[in-house]
């Protein structure tokens, strides 16, 4: 990659001064928050072009990296089919197929073939495209589903005929994808409708087949912007439930027996600050899963159907445990399945309904993630759960609860001369500053060799309490293969040591997430994993503000950083009701209306912090149409890094003109993004090849 003689785009300084708290803070390229400025989108063009210009003499190689992942895959491949009612459903790509087609067949998978939806064919003349779920009537004839093709998370909801073929005339624009939840008529249906300047789901409607959308009846609002909503069928479907929910620090579940559609969604037990509860029907109770009671990581408890579900009521199954975090539960006919947490590490426990005779089951490796799959058979005896690690492609299992037997359905194929056992995994736990361990799970092909030497790419994300597990990609074979290794950082902010970990690592506490990297970054560098010339650094959204913060602390650990649609601009953003999921992040980040919080996101908010100095190689990818994380974030922190950073290193801003959050739909497209950042690290490290 080459500087020399190509100039770099400069955006013009209108300075917009913005005052709270007694504090100013000056913004030049405020202006570049309208995406219908031609301005804008010249700045952006032209940001472009210089990412290509420089990345031109890697071309070639993107190509080729290109093609090399997309090798890896079959281009025919079908998911493992899943019983729901009389039928088995599942998704199947053909040769040079961009999108899945949605299938099923009658009583076995010896029935003809119905295709539900082909998406190659629903996609064509559009750049972005996406399906946001379906749901099937109850009595089997009725597909609904939700089409976005603009990358705003926008859905229009359609309705199939699966009998004729029909796409009836309904159509509702600006749903939730996914959230649609079917009456047991077969002719009324439930979505969640988002607001156009927030972006948020806020309004639950109802609607019956063949009348006008302007006749749909509004059911539920709700009024607290900081709750985000839910919608959908309780797997036992005598229930329609309406969810909100405050961002991990409340919760409040609404019922509606699914043979009433134009009955009224009675709340299951209200509100209160602090308290989050989640809940499951089986038989004549509900399941709950609660934090009540101080229980940071979590209990379970049940309540009688038919009592009133006030808390007194709620009995304890189980405990809550100072070591063990319950991420969740299902429930079969004869089984209760709980996936909990230990020691960063998910664990499928599963209890017999009738004995209370439990077991855990056996994974046998030291860093892996695995779950429970989409299990909606309520009356069968195995659980189709998922797996995966480092080294081992994404698998699935059938298991059988009673005989404790699981089946191997699936395991990702991964074509070309690929074989798991030349790579090995590692587990370490490196102290942080406060004495604090944190985990790291660490990929890489043997011969790799522990002398620094040799490049590593460290990952994390860090926030809401996310996990990021050891998760297998056949895409990060083409950096193993050259010599890379691949570490996860499982930072404070997500959940893999427990809620305490989430809860440490947010709000006043947040310095903690980019301590831990950065200490990461210095263990990995102290014991030979590699060295500051050959450490890269790579986080998106949440992730990518973890880049942004860690530049700014220690810019000298770091060759280059990817930085993946960043929140970089957080005070702003924060302060900001307009913008699409501001509100309900409060819980998250703070309130800047509040000063202790103004001041303190402002001492590490990357766009607020940067400074006239030396910064690593950098790449910056966004998209025009990013919901979540707005493009501007990463526009105004790469203009502003421009005029201030003190280096000759590389400062590239790729803003996808058609896209969003999620970046590119297709199927194999993605691989291109890939490929650019791999080319982006392995140029600077001298790999061409």
């Amino acid at each position: 990659m080459k500087l020399d003689s190509l100039k770099t785009p400069v955006a013009a300084i209108k300075p917009h001064i913005m005052t709270l708290h007694g504090d100013t803070r000056i913004d030049n390229y405020y202006w570049l928050n309208n995406r219908e400025n031609p301005e804008v989108i010249q700045y952006l063009e032209a940001e472009n072009a210089y990412t290509e210009a420089v990345m031109a003499s890697t071309k070639v190689f993107q190509e080729s990296l290109f093609q090399e992942m997309k090798g890896r895959m079959k281009e025919q491949d079908e998911s493992v089919p899943y019983k729901d009612g009389n039928y088995y459903y599942y998704s199947r790509y053909i040769e040079g197929g961009e999108y899945p087609l949605y299938c099923r067949r009658c009583g076995s998978m010896d029935s003809p073939e119905e295709v539900l939806i082909d998406g190659n064919a629903l996609a064509k003349g559009h750049e972005y495209f996406n399906i946001g779920g379906y749901e099937i009537s109850d009595n089997e004839t009725i597909m609904a589903f939700g089409v976005d093709t603009v990358s705003r998370r926008n859905y229009t909801l359609y309705f199939k005929n699966l009998t004729t073929g029909e796409i009836y005339s309904d159509e509702i624009p600006n749903t939730e994808g996914g959230a649609y939840a079917w009456a047991a008529d077969n002719q009324t249906i439930f979505y969640l409708l988002r607001d156009q300047q927030t972006l948020l789901a806020s309004k639950v409607y109802r609607h019956t087949l063949g009348t006008p959308i302007s006749e749909d009846v509004l059911v539920y609002t709700e009024n607290d912007p900081q709750f985000y909503m839910g919608l959908g069928r309780m797997k036992s479907k005598k229930y329609l439930i309406s969810v909100s929910d405050h961002n991990g620090v409340s919760s409040e579940y609404r019922l509606l027996n699914a043979t009433n559609p134009t009955g009224i969604f009675e709340v299951f037990y209200p509100r209160e600050h602090g308290l989050q509860y989640y809940i499951e029907h089986f038989g004549d109770k509900f399941f709950i899963k609660t934090n009540a009671d101080e229980a940071t990581n979590f209990k379970l408890m049940q309540v009688e159907e038919g009592k009133t579900t006030d808390r007194a009521n709620w009995q304890e199954i189980i405990p809550h445990r100072e070591d063990t975090y319950l991420d969740g539960m299902d429930v079969f006919k004869n089984h209760l399945v709980l996936t909990e947490r230990n020691n960063a590490l998910m664990q499928i426990r599963i209890i017999n309904q009738s004995t209370q005779q439990e077991h855990y089951i056996n994974f046998g490796e030291p860093a892996y993630e695995a779950g429970a799959g989409y299990n909606p058979d309520f009356e069968t005896n195995i659980l189709r759960f998922h797996y995966t690690s480092l080294t081992t492609p994404s698998s699935v299992f059938d298991y059988n609860m009673d005989s404790q037997e699981k089946t191997l359905k699936k395991e990702q194929a991964v074509l070309g001369e690929f074989n798991k056992e030349d790579y090995t995994t590692e587990r370490l736990f490196v102290t942080a500053r406060d004495g604090v361990k944190v985990p790291v799970s660490i990929v890489y092909k043997k011969g790799f060799q522990k002398d620094g030497s040799q490049p590593l790419l460290q990952y994390a994300y860090g926030s809401y309490g996310y996990s990021i597990d050891p998760y297998f990609s056949a895409a990060r074979l083409s950096l193993l293969n050259r010599g890379f290794a691949f570490a996860i950082a499982h930072i404070r902010g997500g959940q893999e040591m427990g809620r305490q970990w989430y809860e440490d690592g947010k709000m006043l506490k947040k310095q903690n997430t980019f301590n831990d990297f950065v200490d990461v970054s210095e263990f990995l560098i102290q014991e030979k994993w590699t060295s500051s010339d050959k450490l890269f650094a790579n986080g998106g959204s949440a992730g990518g503000l973890l880049m942004g913060v860690v530049t700014n602390m220690r810019p000298d650990l770091y060759r280059g950083v990817l930085a993946g649609v960043p929140f970089v601009d957080v005070v702003t953003t924060m302060l900001d009701e307009t913008i699409p999921l501001t509100t309900g992040e409060w819980e998250e980040w703070g309130n800047p209306q509040e000063q202790v919080y103004y001041e303190y996101m402002k001492s590490y908010s990357p766009y607020d912090n940067i400074e006239a100095k030396a910064y690593p190689n950098m790449l910056v990818t966004t998209g025009l149409h990013d919901s979540q994380v707005q493009y501007w974030e990463p526009a105004k922190w790469v203009a502003k890094l421009r005029a201030l950073k003190t280096d000759n290193n590389i400062l590239l801003l790729h803003c996808d003109m058609t896209t969003g959050h999620g970046g590119a739909s297709g199927r194999f497209q993605r691989f291109k993004e890939i490929a650019r950042e791999y080319a982006f690290m392995l140029d600077l490290v001298g790999i061409t090849a």
